[in-house]
């Protein structure tokens, strides 16, 4: 892979045509010699060709799709239609610093078998506090991973490349190499965990999973979906049920069942209802059931 392959940007677009349009604004001031956009319209109610136009990237190109693909197929439309060696898979609700692709693909090619690689995190309203600086080891007893650095000011403790258990997916960058072999990103999942999931078969597949400190995302975090919303109700607690039932060992998955049907599932509905949110309760049941029943086949 030469020394600046093409990179090929891919970022949705549902109903958030403001935040894209921002999203590309930053993008003006990438210090990278070959890029490309790919924003990949999820269905929205109305068009964002002409907001787009006016912001006028001249690397920017959209793709529109006659439905809503999730998180999960709306990626893989736009790796289909990449031309670049390396994806860089990155949230509409970010702003990101001129230095991060030439950042990221540096890491990428310097380190040995890499396969796939996301930068440091932080809250774009609090600019100062991580969100993500890495995860810790699955923990496929609970169904639970942390980032060390969650919700910490950045004091530079975490400005370093290492190896991490998995990728974030508001920003992560995979080679089509890697793309190719893995098959993309499980679409049953549409929305949440996906991205563990995609990391786990990378590590499969013989790769390394990095966590790059040198450079930085500015996210909005759950602007589409909201900070607490039926939809994300169902499809985080269904969607953790397949990821566990999918890539655990039989003892794990014992063990999870165990932990999850005496404390967690009884422990959740009763915070539902001693809150009132009566919504939140049903998208759970609904997540928690189809998360049991759906085949594991892909």
């Amino acid at each position: 892979m030469q020394q600046f392959p093409l990179i090929s940007v891919i970022t949705l677009n549902y109903n958030q045509t403001d935040a894209t349009c921002e999203f590309l604004e930053s993008c003006k001031n990438l210090d990278y010699p070959d890029y490309e956009i790919l924003i990949c319209d999820m269905n929205s109610g109305h068009s964002p060709e002409e907001a787009i136009k006016k912001v006028n990237h001249p690397a920017a190109r959209l793709i529109r799709s006659d439905k809503n693909l999730g998180f999960a197929g709306g990626n893989n439309l736009g790796m289909r239609e990449a031309r670049g060696e390396l994806f860089f898979l990155v949230n509409n609700d970010t702003v990101l610093p001129p230095d991060i692709l030439k950042v990221l693909a540096s890491a990428f090619l310097e380190h040995e078998n890499t396969g796939a690689i996301s930068p440091k995190i932080k809250f774009y309203h609090h600019p100062d506090i991580l969100q993500y600086s890495g995860f810790t080891p699955f923990n496929f007893k609970t169904g639970r991973t942390f980032s060390p650095g969650y919700r910490q000011a950045d004091n530079g403790k975490y400005d370093l490349i290492t190896e991490t258990a998995g990728l974030h997916g508001c920003a992560m960058m995979v080679s089509r190499e890697v793309y190719l072999l893995t098959g993309g990103l499980d679409e049953r999942f549409f929305l949440y965990y996906e991205e563990w999931d995609w990391s786990e078969r990378i590590k499969k597949a013989g790769y390394k999973i990095l966590y790059c400190g040198k450079t930085q995302v500015l996210h909005k975090d759950s602007l589409t979906v909201g900070k607490s919303s039926s939809l994300k109700e169902f499809y985080i607690n269904r969607n953790r049920i397949l990821f566990v039932r999918k890539h655990a060992t039989k003892k794990e998955l014992a063990l999870f069942n165990l932990y999850y049907n005496l404390i967690a599932y009884p422990k959740n509905i009763l915070k539902y209802i001693v809150k009132g949110e009566i919504a939140l309760l049903k998208a759970y049941l609904k997540g928690v059931k189809e998360g049991k029943q759906l085949p594991l086949e892909r």
